[in-house]
Order: structure tokens, then sequence, then C-alpha cells
């Protein structure tokens, strides 16, 4: 251990002269150590949102979606199907129609999207079948089984709601709902709206209320017959094996599909959402780091107190021949001991409550009998907290860094002082 060191360890250790000084050294720490403990708090739980808002996304929806931009629909999905999966990285594909109609039961009436999927393949591209929380995927094709004494008849068309909108419509899994498409009929009579009865077979809650609220499934084939598609299809919905490198896929199987064909990813498709997301992330990090300059500017006080306290110390070490870079070594260490010290109580306290968050918000939700998050609200039964190691070691960087430079100028002002002013009175 230099010199340097060692006599920067014996000005932070506390003495009986010294107490006042000591006392403001570790309110620095500790400022250091809350600004690097929440940095690191709040990155991860915003991360967790980030990935659980994702996931939800992604629980209904596929990773990449192809469409055609020319014609109404897709003629021949197949193929598209085919050159899909012969894509490396791609894991499944299966044909999708979507459209806009209304569904009625008694006086309600709600306006809502709905997805023709063939129960088969859409195991394999979505989460749709973990989600259902009443009755089964195959129900759209199958119906609800007969044993089932309040089941309609096999060929009824089934159809899977979300959670919320069989609440807005006021019906549970068997019963039977209108369904108006805006697909008009020519009649004798002259145009008539496009009227079907349809039986509820299930229900999903992906987690989302914008999906929950206002989308429905039919199988494919009933979806096709009712919009009179014949063998067209809106777009072909894939899911790849790794959701970084879905927007690299999308790229490739645009360039092999070529024009008329549109490939968006789920990054694409939801972009402002994760952007938003993205800002107001860095917006977080960016004001808590003002924590750490609070915390800096404490240490600049300190060491200037050091300074003015050891003023003696430092002409006696000057005429002992230390040189000025020596001086400004004494007292730079010492602000960057006071940062490491202080960074690495907030790292071992941001990796202490990060993965014991939803214990702690249990625990003050009991003491002081509130909802943080109302699940009604918010749709978590948990917060979501993914601890992000390259962002913790951003954050430990910053935080060396700004109290290093804090320790500068004091370090500096100290190295220049006159060895005789240090002496003069003594």
């Amino acid at each position: 251990m230099s010199y340097e060191l060692q006599i920067s360890w014996r000005h932070l250790l506390s003495r009986k002269s010294q107490k006042f000084i000591s006392l403001i050294t570790l309110i620095s720490m500790g400022g250091v150590a809350l600004g690097v403990m929440a940095l690191i708090v709040v990155i991860a739980v915003m991360s967790g949102f980030g990935k659980d808002l994702r996931d939800k996304i992604l629980g209904t929806t596929s990773h990449i979606v192809v469409t055609n931009v020319t014609r109404d629909g897709i003629v021949g999905y197949q193929d598209v199907i085919k050159q899909a999966r012969s894509v490396k990285g791609v894991q499944a594909a299966a044909p999708f129609v979507l459209k806009q109609v209304m569904l009625t039961h008694r006086n309600n009436t709600v306006g809502v999207v709905l997805r023709g999927v063939d129960p088969v393949l859409e195991k394999e591209t979505s989460d749709l079948d973990k989600n259902i929380i009443d009755g089964q995927l195959s129900y759209l094709s199958t119906g609800l089984p007969q044993e089932d004494p309040s089941a309609q008849p096999a060929t009824r068309r089934g159809i899977i709601l979300g959670n919320e909108l069989a609440r807005s419509l006021g019906v549970f899994t068997g019963d039977v709902i209108g369904m108006v498409s805006p697909a008009a009929r020519m009649t004798p009579l002259g145009l008539i709206p496009n009227l079907q009865l349809v039986q509820v077979v299930g229900l999903f809650e992906s987690g989302m209320y914008e999906y929950d609220s206002s989308l429905a499934f039919l199988s494919l084939q009933t979806a096709q017959k009712i919009f009179r598609l014949k063998d067209r299809v809106t777009g072909v919905e894939i899911k790849v094996d790794d959701l970084e490198r879905a927007g690299v896929i999308a790229q490739e199987l645009q360039e092999k599909l070529g024009f008329p064909y549109h490939v968006r990813d789920w990054m694409q498709m939801n972009r402002n959402l994760f952007a938003a997301l993205k800002l107001e992330k860095t917006v977080m990090f960016i004001i808590l780091i003002l924590i750490i300059l609070v915390a800096a500017f404490n240490i600049i006080s300190t060491l200037f107190m050091v300074v003015m306290d050891k003023a003696k110390d430092i002409a006696i070490l000057k005429s002992m021949g230390a040189s000025r870079s020596s001086i400004m070594k004494i007292f730079s260490m010492q602000g960057l001991i006071i940062g490491l010290t202080g960074t690495l109580v907030g790292v071992i306290a941001g990796f202490t409550i990060v993965p014991n968050i939803n214990e702690i918000v249990g625990l003050l939700e009991t003491t002081f009998n509130f909802k943080a998050f109302p699940s009604d609200i918010y749709y978590l039964n948990k917060l979501p907290s993914e601890i992000q190691y390259m962002d913790s070691l951003k954050i430990i960087l910053f935080s060396i860094v700004i109290c290093f430079l804090a320790s500068l100028y004091p370090a500096w002002r100290a190295s220049r002082l006159d060895p005789i002013d240090g002496l003069r009175y003594e």
C-alpha cells in the first residue's frame, strides 16, 4: 500500500477531534449508496414491467406478421407458410383472419376485433391456449361437449371472448350471442346486415385490458365462410425461437417473399409503446443520477473541511518533500474511497431488495393498510422486476466516476497549499 493511500485511510478514520467530519463523510457515503440502490431497484422494476408487458402482448399476438399490401388478403397462404418455415429461426407459422364486427346480447352491444385462427396451428404460434380460463381452444372447431346440459348442438359456430368483453356483454360459456359483420348481404329486399348466431365456447384472459375487452376468436374456416373469403386469409403469423432476432428474421423473410408482401416484427407493431417505455427508463436514470450528484457535492464539502483541518499536516508533508501530485492523490483517493464504499453498499442493498421486492411491498401494504397495485387497474398479481446486470454495471461506473471527479477540485486546492501558510500559526 502506497503512503498516499495510507494517509487517505487515516484521514477518513474517526477521531475525537473529527467527529463532525466523520459524520459528513458517512452522510456522503449514505447519499451515494441511496442513489445507487434507487437506480438499481427502479431500473430492475421498469425492466420487469417492460418484459411483463411484452409477454402479455405476445401472449395473444405473434412475433412476426406477414400481410399483403395490394390485395384484400393473401391467396395461397400455404406457400407463404412453407417459405416462412424454411427461414432459420422460425418455429411455427399459421394463417389468420382479422375483421371488425359487433357482438350483441340482449340489450348489450360491443364493437370488437375478430380473429379467425386455426385451433391446431394457433397453439404453436401464440400463448392463447395457455390464457384460456374457461373452455378450450379446440372447442372453436368441435363446439362444447354434448355432455354439458347447457351446450347447444355441435353445429353451432363457436367463439372465444376476452374475459372483460364477456363481462361487458353479460355472457358466460354456453350462451348464444349475435354477431353482425360489416359485409352486408344482397337480397330481393335490398342490403341487409350479415347477422350470425355464435355460441361462447371459452373465455381468455391475457392480462392486457385492451385485448381482454375488445378481442374475440373464431375458427379460421368459420371466419372465411362468414366473411365470404373463400380460401383467402388476412395474413400469416409467425413464431421465432429468439425474440431479439425477430427483426433480423423478418427482414430475411421480407427479402425472400418480396413485393407485395409486407413483413413486420413485434417491435415494429408496438414501436410507440416500447419507445415510450425506453424513454421513461432513460429519464428515470437521469433523474436518479441527480441523487448521486447531490452526494458528490457532499463529498466536495467533506474534502474541503478535511483540507482545512489538515492544513498543518499538508504543510509538514510538503516540507518533507511530498510533491503536489502526491497531495492530490491523498485527497482524491479519499473521495474515491467514499464513492467505492457507498457504491458497494448501494449495490448490495439493491441486489438484496430486487429479489424480495414483492415481500417488501406486501409488508408495507399490511403495515399501512393500503393496496399499492390494485389488480383490477394494473392487472398485476405481483410487482415484476428483473436485475439488469449491464445497466447495473453502468450505474456502478457512473457513481465511481462522479465521486472521483467531485474529489479532484478539493484535492487540487490542497496540492496548491503553501507550506508557510500551513505552519505560520503553529
